[in-house]
């Protein structure tokens, strides 16, 4: 005997059915398909289409309804109720600063540009692909893509330069906005108690109080973080070159690279079968614990965060002495954290390159295979670092076993520990 849907008492319909209900639906209203009226040949909008006609729930094909949203990004669903469509578009229009009037091509030949430019960089900015007819493209857009290209125009960047520049506001955006939105979501089902799906609805109420104190902050941090660089990637780049020199004859695998870095990795023991057994939540409190007091330790040690690949932390810090204390802190706090698992930590000083935002050479790999080493609780180090810190009562250096080491063979790991003094003060 046939089920009967429980909403509406009627049988249920195929998917198969249901999917081609959809679009003979989307075919006889395609206004509820794609929210943004279409302009008339000269220009002007059409107006407000009428209130879209909501599916039943039997004839409802969600995974129809996603590939169908798919195809048209950031657009509101024609099945999203009427209020929450009207919240859409206002915080869509502020977010955007106009209204979206252009198509590809209008937005590209008002820059001056070809399509091909254009699109190069709206794909580094992260956007998905568009058809020729979607109305999508504001003023602003149009007005950021000159601007990008107008330092191509006057020779101050390279199109690879500016394409490389993009990429990197787009990703890193991308990256902090999702972090937002889920912080925000995560503290409405924490403390407002809702569910996810309708933290997730009312976040569109939330956001516009919230818009401009965060982009001023956005702002705030890129200047303070760029001045930083300056003194950090410029001004005292020879100097830490000629103090990673101590010890080395120039052939060093890592001799050529322009940096001199103390780099350091943090791995959580028994993260994954720890993952196994824990819930959404718990595991949320757990990661985000980990990263924040890594960055805390970090940041107080004077070194950078490069970045968390879930239970591992990447950082660099300026000197040896600076990735030691900094390590031998994580190790100590995380130690005595009764809520987290003990961690592996090793530091190497030696040569790195930097690119898109993250590090790259045999430093780096010699650090993360020391650490895989390193026993729970424990910091490991190699034995160039070992002899440049040799001599500072701070730290404690006890040679470990040769040990074959991947890409680098045999090697005597040196465990560091702590010395005379307090070691990284923490607030």
């Amino acid at each position: 005997m046939s089920e009967r849907s429980p909403a509406t008492g009627t049988q249920p319909v195929a998917p198969t059915a249901a999917r081609d209900a959809a679009r003979a639906q989307a075919q006889r209203h395609p206004s509820d398909v794609t929210d943004a009226p279409a302009p008339e040949a000269n220009g002007a909008l059409h107006p407000e289409p009428a209130p879209a006609v909501e599916l039943a729930p039997a004839l409802a094909d969600p995974l129809g309804d996603l590939v169908e949203a798919m195809k048209r990004p950031e657009q509101v669903g024609r099945i999203t109720p009427g209020p929450a469509r009207e919240a859409v578009r206002d915080l869509e229009r502020r977010l955007l600063g106009a209204d979206r009037t252009m198509r590809r091509r209008e937005m590209a030949a008002g820059a001056g540009v070809s399509l091909l430019s254009a699109r190069k960089i709206w794909r580094a900015l992260g956007f998905p692909n568009l058809g020729d007819e979607e109305v999508f493209f504001t003023t602003v857009d149009q007005d950021a893509l000159k601007s990008i290209l107008e330092m191509v125009r006057e020779g101050v960047l390279t199109e690879e330069t500016a394409i490389s520049l993009t990429r990197s506001v787009g990703q890193m955006t991308d990256r902090m906005v999702v972090w937002q939105v889920e912080a925000l979501v995560e503290d409405m089902v924490q403390n407002q108690k809702m569910n996810d799906p309708e933290a997730r609805r009312n976040l569109v109420s939330l956001l516009p109080e919230i818009i401009e104190p965060l982009e001023d902050l956005l702002v705030y941090s890129w200047r303070r973080q760029l001045n930083a660089a300056v003194h950090r990637l410029v001004l005292r780049a020879e100097t830490g070159l000629a103090a990673s020199a101590e010890g080395r004859d120039g052939s060093e695998d890592d001799a050529p690279l322009p940096l001199a870095r103390a780099v350091g990795f943090a791995d959580l023991v028994s993260y994954t079968s720890l993952s196994r057994r824990m819930n959404e939540r718990t595991l949320a409190q757990l990661v985000q614990r980990f990263e924040s007091k890594c960055a805390e330790i970090i940041s107080i040690g004077g070194g950078r965060l490069v970045k968390t690949i879930g239970d591992e932390v990447l950082f660099v810090a300026e000197t040896p002495q600076a990735g030691a204390q900094i390590s031998l802190a994580m190790s100590r706090e995380f130690a005595a954290d009764e809520l987290l698992p003990n961690t592996r930590v090793a530091v190497v000083w030696g040569r790195v390159l930097s690119r898109l935002g993250d590090i790259y050479g045999p430093t780096v790999n010699l650090a993360a295979r020391l650490t895989s080493l390193a026993e729970p609780g424990t910091v490991l180090t190699d034995e160039l670092t070992a002899s440049t810190l040799a001599g500072d009562d701070r730290f404690v250096l006890e040679p470990q076993e040769v040990t074959a080491i991947r890409g680098f063979g045999d090697l005597t790991p040196v465990r560091l520990a702590p010395g005379t003094g307090s070691g990284l003060v923490l607030d």
